[in-house]
């Protein structure tokens, strides 16, 4: 009985440590990129989607949990669907379980893909070690943290537009940008609430560099400049600029915030999760009615 428990226990440790909560927030983008630029589904679309889905939230999550474990046993929010606490016994198993489940789909996209793609590629996957690993560890360095950490949402979106041989019009580029701030804006909010238990890790972070008001204020600002760039995207794109109100409506009571309050923007944090949820259906919808545009005669 203990020889079937034990792996299943184990699984199911990982499994959390992926966060299954956040797993369309990477499939998604690739998958949405791909199947808009051709049209089709095929074994790319299929592969790439199952990649951005689990493997890559597995390694891009489970590597952090295992070098960040010291400031996660004082995170009191650590533990649960916003962020794992592996016992350290794991983290090993974390880190072979991270690569081998990433390379035969990393293999196989390599084979359907092209040099360009393959760079996109490569850039994705280092910013996913880089942001965690020691020597390293983008996620220490004020702004260089929250760029990062948008890149592991927007990457696959560049790759999946690449993979599928997409022409980079000025509009899309625009979107890709927009998409970057909203990336960089959702970072630094939710570094907010992690302030005091960073500080008493000695991690530093955007939040903790330039303090809590300040943050949720520059969090603010990313958002509200992706929305006016949305304005200069095809149409519906400038339907989308509506979808950071919800984000500046969650964040704004919180832009007088101080440091030693700093955890009472985990309420804020909480809500956000709910608005990518809500957003993410109304960008689905935009993004049927752009389909649906462009398939008219």
């Amino acid at each position: 009985m203990t020889t079937v428990t034990a792996p299943r226990g184990t699984l199911r440790r990982l499994l959390v440590a992926s966060r299954p909560v956040s797993w369309i927030n990477t499939a998604y983008p690739f998958a949405a990129a791909y199947l808009l630029t051709t049209g089709r589904v095929d074994v790319a679309f299929v592969v790439g989607t199952i990649f951005f889905l689990v493997p890559y939230n597995l390694a891009m999550y489970g590597i952090n949990d295992v070098f960040d474990y010291e400031s996660d046993a004082a995170n009191p929010r650590k533990g649960g669907v916003e962020g794992a606490l592996l016992d350290r016994r794991l983290h090993g198993t974390t880190i072979v379980a991270s690569v081998a489940l990433c390379l035969p789909f990393v293999a196989a996209l390599v084979v359907l893909g092209d040099p360009w793609s393959w760079f996109v590629l490569a850039v994705s996957l280092f910013a996913v070690v880089a942001y965690s690993v020691p020597r390293l560890r983008f996620k220490e360095v004020p702004f260089l943290d929250s760029a990062t950490s948008s890149t592991h949402f927007v990457s696959p979106a560049v790759y999946g537009l690449v993979l599928a041989g997409g022409v980079f019009t000025p509009q899309l580029v625009v979107l890709l940008v927009a998409f970057f701030l909203w990336g960089v804006a959702s970072h630094a909010f939710g570094a907010v609430q992690d302030i005091e238990p960073d500080r008493a890790g000695g991690i530093s972070s955007v939040a903790t560099a330039m303090g809590a008001a300040w943050t949720v204020r520059f969090a603010i600002g990313c958002w509200a400049a992706a929305g006016l760039l949305m304005l200069f995207t095809a149409w519906p794109g400038p339907l989308a600029s509506t979808l950071v109100i919800p984000y500046i409506g969650f964040a704004a009571p919180y832009a007088a915030i101080s440091d030693a309050d700093s955890a009472r923007a985990h309420h804020g944090w909480r809500w956000f999760l709910v608005a990518n949820y809500l957003c993410g259906f109304l960008a689905t919808l935009l993004l049927i009615a752009y389909a649906w545009e462009g398939s008219r005669p």
